[in-house]
């Protein structure tokens, strides 16, 4: 038999937690003696302490945790509920830091709002012929659109591997308004020497040419694209042009780490 505070020590737990697990009968001691109060625990019941402070902290309520433990939940269900718990606590820890990435970009845009980018290019752009399959993403936000975008990559170079077409440029992606006005229409693109219908799976269009496009190159990952973006707004309405479409994103490097990542946004102007 163990003392309340030997039993805590050997469980990791407070003393205090005993206490109001046997409140609320969920952990009741072994022995309680009649005129001191002195709280006696078996080793045996570390085995349903185990159990408690296990659902607990995947975060079942004390209630659903009385019902699992006195339905005496084996060693492999415990096992299988932490596996499920892990993999939604990991999509969460994902998201939050998703949005995080999304809440610094937006606070880098506002430190940069006065400021004018120098590094601002009109050029004209060539026209293109790309391979590409498209999905679509529920937003501009890169946590709409890296979902999408990535595997549509993977799909793309899946497929030319496949039928033997060897990309003859940078990666391309373009958007544009889906269909009904919902979401966005991604365009995962690689350049190309193919015929359309030349390879299965994907579309091979050609991407028309821009008259004048102002470019500015991005460096670091495309999670951090939102401040390169409204710099390039502020200087083409500063500039008094005006946009005459979504940009284009070529990705001139984009191995390895994405902050070593470079890309250059190829927006269209209308005509001066």
């Amino acid at each position: 038999m163990f003392g309340i505070g030997e039993f805590a020590h050997h469980g990791q737990v407070s003393v205090r937690m005993l206490r109001h697990y046997d409140a609320i009968g969920l952990l009741r001691p072994a022995r309680v003696e009649a005129g001191t109060g002195y709280r006696s625990y078996e080793a045996r019941q570390l085995d349903r302490l185990n159990r408690i402070v296990a659902l607990k902290d995947l975060g079942f309520t004390l209630d659903q945790v009385r019902t699992i433990v006195d339905e005496r939940v084996s060693a492999d269900e415990l096992r299988g509920m932490l596996r499920l718990r892990r993999a939604e606590l990991q999509e969460r820890i994902s998201a939050d830091t998703r949005r995080l990435g999304e809440v610094e970009a937006r606070l880098r845009s506002i430190e940069k709002e006065a400021a004018m980018p120098d590094d601002i290019q009109v050029k004209p752009i060539p026209a293109v012929r790309v391979a590409r399959v498209s999905g679509t993403a529920g937003g501009f936000e890169p946590s709409s659109i890296t979902p999408v975008i990535q595997p549509l990559y993977e799909q793309l170079g899946e497929r030319l591997h496949a039928a033997g077409v060897t990309p003859v440029g940078p990666p391309v992606a373009c958007y544009e308004d889906a269909p009904g006005g919902e979401g966005v229409l991604v365009h995962a693109g690689m350049p190309v020497d193919a015929e359309p219908g030349s390879v299965a799976g994907v579309e091979v269009v050609d991407l028309p040419p821009i008259a004048d496009a102002a470019t500015i190159t991005h460096h670091g990952s495309m999670a951090e694209v939102m401040t390169t973006i409204q710099s390039l707004a502020r200087w083409i309405d500063g500039s008094g042009r005006r946009s005459a479409g979504y940009n284009r994103e070529v990705y001139l490097s984009c191995d390895g780490d994405p902050s070593t990542w470079v890309t250059e946004l190829q927006e269209p102007l209308a005509p001066a």
